[in-house]
This record gives structure tokens, sequence and C-alpha cells, in this order.
């Protein structure tokens, strides 16, 4: 199976799932990430990101209220290692710290953290919470930091109930174009004279 079979696969089985406690499902999430990461004119890349952020909640079989068990389930570090596998790091970067980015911006920016949602405020305990200032120093020196900052913020946006978007086809051409060479589907040869 190929990656964007995989894809449509993971988002066929899992897609349905709720995201969090959030009024949007896992694909829904997912879509509206993708849509506000286009609206900005963001690169291919970062558009897959976007797309593809959260994908580590489709890989683990950890319960959807894993949140209110007291569980960090690591998604972001799930996602990082399946994307990395798959594409190079302005696609994989981004996702994996897009989780330090909220951190990050509740340590940097005053306003940041009250617009948190409440699943949002819970997740972001068992993640660690606000960075210190030396996680805030490291962070902005990581070449991918102001990916995963705008990420982060279209991630939080993508929440809206009902929203229309669109749908996982037509953001999979992005995903297509960030694929390397070899695992890219062979391109239809059709006769013009046909």
């Amino acid at each position: 199976m190929n990656v964007i079979e995989t894809i449509r696969e993971l988002f066929a089985q899992r897609g349905n799932s709720q995201y969090g406690h959030e009024a949007v499902s896992q694909l829904e999430h997912a879509l509206q990430a993708a849509a506000l990461a286009e609206s900005d004119d963001a690169s291919d890349a970062l558009i897959t990101a976007s797309l593809l952020h959260d994908v580590g909640h489709l890989l683990h079989d950890l319960p959807d209220d894993a949140p209110d068990q007291g569980i960090d389930d690591r998604h972001e570090e799930l996602a990082a290692v399946w994307l990395t596998d798959h594409f190079r790091e302005a696609v994989s970067e981004p996702a994996r710290l897009h989780v330090a980015a909220k951190r990050y911006l509740c340590a940097t920016s005053g306003s940041y953290r009250q617009h948190l949602s409440p699943p949002s405020q819970l997740s972001l305990q068992l993640q660690g919470g606000p960075m210190s200032s030396d996680e805030v120093a490291a962070f902005r020196a990581h070449p991918w930091s102001n990916d995963a900052v705008r990420l982060r913020i279209w991630d939080d946006q993508a929440k809206v109930s009902d929203l229309r978007t669109p749908d996982l086809e037509y953001f999979l051409k992005y995903v297509q174009r960030c694929l390397p060479a070899g695992d890219a589907p062979a391109p239809t040869t059709t006769d013009p004279a046909q």
C-alpha cells in the first residue's frame, strides 16, 4: 500500500472518531488545519504537515479519553516517526514540534493560553505546561520553529463544528507533491492519438 492509500485508509478507519472533547472529528480537524494553511499561502510541505500533524492519534491504540485519565498519548512523536518514514523534514518537523509550539506560545504570549479550549488546556498540563526560559531559547533556535508555530495557530483554530472545507482527496494533491519520487505512483500514460 502506498502512502496516499495508507492515509486514505487511516482516515477511513479512524477519521470519524472525536478529536478529544472538541466539536469536530479527527478528519474535520485535519481538513480545517490544512484549509487554514492553504488560505495562509503556506508551502505544499506545511499544508501537508497541517493535514497530517495529528496522524499519531490515528496510529495509537489509546482510548479517546486518554487525557482524562492523565495519559499523554505522545501523538506528536508517533506522527513524527511515521511522517519521517515518508516525507522530508519540512513535513515531519513542524508536525513533531506542534505540541512544543503550544508550550512555547503559552510561555511567550500573555494572551495565547487564555484562548486555548478546555481540552487543549488539559493536554497542556500533561505535555509539560509552559516552557521554561531555557526551553524557549532552544525552541527558538530550532530551524523549523516558525513553521511549527504557524501550524500550532491553525491547529488551535481548526475546531469549528460543521465548517465546510475541501475534502481529503483535494488535499492529497499537496501530499503527493511532497512524496519522494520513488513513493509517488507512476504517471498514467495515454496515447494522445486515441
